[in-house]
């Protein structure tokens, strides 16, 4: 029989040309490689959203960017990993590439928001419009593709090292990719439950990067083998240590209060004296705020108040007010100190933004604050209320659910006679078709009197909505009996500011709501708007011209 089909006939893989180290002869260090590679992966899939989040929200339209992105970088890590070990069958490879990816990740919180940064500035001056798309996407191939196309290399190159009988191949293969599917599983829930609201994002990346380091060394120690990789690599660990934990996502800031993580949203308090400001955003947007001298905000707060009195606030003895995205409770808050009768209940998903409020922003004890998301508070009471505030639009994060014909049918379940839904649309778009078309056209749909008010000097609209055909007149009324006279001019300023909405035929329900993509939009328009101007001065004069204006 030739020798050929005598080898073939054994069924046995080719020999390495490369000994095997003792640590990896019983192969449980090369499962372990395994588990803890897809558990890194995971953690840092999950650390871009958080990394990426303050700059560009969590939308869908981000955790699709970040989720193709990892594809990309492991699947050119599968096949580039596959034929390297085929090429060259040297564990010290796999495991000086370990090296190098944990040291990216290291360095990930020291150098990523500055990235990020460099990344904007230079997107939002030569691109028209996609700018979040396509400064998100960048921002992830710069910041991410690298480390994960290293760690992409590792189950190709371990069923090498692994598989020396083809009889038990498939068996080999499928516990590999189980202890991978395990690590990533692992790698799912302890960085959302446990490291990030715990430490943070920036240690966050740097525990994993730290296991996969302490992986790498563990196995060139067991051979007694140096790697000029090692040094690299824990000096990179060092400086993420060292730097990226204590920078600040906001670094331009001076006058933080505060600054963190929950499980849903990068925290930032500010106060400049005068007022204190929660953001979930580093680059713009305030999502609740406490005026120290008790005066009115200047904001959307502010307009909101019509609400009550179009129920008739100033006519009840107690009204019954019900704010869905409490935030730290400024809408709470002014509504208390204008309207005395008024009883208030507020829901907030994230639990750490409603400590904040206690601490930061003087909410009252007496508010009852849940921790649910508005739509299953809404399924899970049957009280109904003369107000319900809408308030859990953040720029572009949109929750879909909140945002339907369903759930605005459920709102209007919750009111009672002559109640009143104000929702707060955090981006007044200009164009046909924008998102707060789709949102009145809904809201259309389960109300008969609709009217929106633009808030003056920032890009929120204001949206009242009831069945009570007689809202206005009870409006008039109760403005004509408020005693403090800045509420009484502002509010006659909203009432004759309401436009009467005209509904058209734009719709979104629980099956089609696509509000990512309809904010978006808007988020260009903006931003075109705001960087107009200094994008005609670079197109003019340049990067000089640029520093003269600023300076």
């Amino acid at each position: 029989m030739p020798t050929g089909l005598q080898s073939r006939d054994r069924r046995t893989a080719p020999e390495t040309n490369v000994e095997k180290r003792k640590i990896l002869q019983n192969k449980i260090y090369l499962y372990l490689t395994e588990f803890f590679a897809g558990m890194s992966v995971m953690a840092v899939e999950l650390g871009a959203s958080r990394l990426l989040a303050p700059y560009f929200s969590s939308s869908q339209i981000v955790w699709t960017i970040i989720i193709g992105t990892i594809m990309i970088a492991m699947a050119l890590g599968n096949i580039y990993g596959g034929r390297a070990a085929d090429k060259n069958p040297n564990p010290d490879r796999l495991y000086g590439r370990i090296i190098l990816a944990a040291a990216w990740i290291a360095l990930i919180p020291v150098l990523g928001k500055y990235i990020i940064m460099g990344i904007s500035a230079v997107m939002i001056f030569s691109v028209d419009s996609n700018f979040l798309t396509l400064a998100a996407f960048a921002a992830c191939m710069v910041i991410f593709v690298f480390p994960l196309f290293l760690l992409g290399t590792v189950t190709p190159s371990l069923i090498k090292y692994t598989i020396d009988d083809l009889e038990d191949s498939g068996k080999t293969a499928g516990a590999l990719n189980a202890s991978n599917t395990i690590g990533s599983i692992i790698g799912t829930f302890v960085p959302t439950f446990v490291t990030i609201p715990a430490v943070g994002t920036s240690i966050s990346f740097l525990i994993f990067a730290g296991i996969l380091m302490t992986l790498a060394i563990v196995y060139f120690a067991s051979g007694g083998v140096k790697s000029r990789r090692i040094p690299v690599g824990i000096a990179a660990l060092l400086v993420g240590a060292v730097l990226g934990h204590s920078d600040s996502f906001a670094f331009w800031e001076k006058d933080l209060v505060y600054e963190g993580e929950s499980i849903y949203n990068y925290l930032q308090v500010k106060d400049d004296g005068r007022a204190v400001y929660l953001s979930t955003n580093v680059l713009f947007g305030v999502q609740s705020i406490y005026m120290k001298d008790g005066h009115l905000s200047g904001l959307y707060y502010d307009y909101a108040m019509a609400a009550p009195l179009m129920a008739g606030a100033n006519e009840k003895d107690n009204l019954d007010v019900l704010i869905l995205g409490m935030g730290t409770g400024t809408y709470a808050t002014q509504c208390g100190r204008y309207f005395p009768g008024i009883n208030m209940e507020g829901v907030e998903i994230d639990g750490d933004i409603t400590d904040l409020a206690g601490e930061y922003f003087h909410l009252s004890g007496d508010v009852p604050v849940y921790t649910y998301d508005g739509r299953a508070y809404l399924n899970a009471v049957d009280k109904t209320y003369d107000v319900i505030m809408v308030d859990a639009y953040q720029d572009i994060t949109i929750p879909f659910q909140m945002s339907t014909l369903e759930f605005f049918t459920m709102v209007k379940e919750h009111l009672n006679p002559g109640g009143v839904m104000v929702v707060n649309m955090n981006m007044r778009g200009q164009t046909e078709g924008n998102i707060n078309q789709y949102m009145a056209d809904t809201i259309s749909r389960v109300f008969s009197e609709v009217y929106t008010v633009d808030v003056a000097y920032t890009t929120n609209r204001e949206l009242f909505a009831s069945n009570n055909p007689e809202m206005l007149t009870v409006l008039e009324r109760n403005v004509e009996a408020i005693r403090d006279q800045d509420l009484a001019k502002l509010m006659d300023k909203v009432r004759q500011g309401l436009l009467r909405y005209r509904a058209g035929d734009y719709l979104m329900t629980d099956d089609k709501a696509p509000v990512e993509l309809l904010g978006m939009r808007v988020i260009d328009d903006i931003i075109a708007d705001e960087v107009g101007h200094y994008k005609s001065i670079y197109e003019e004069q340049g990067i000089q011209g640029l520093i003269n204006t600023w300076s």
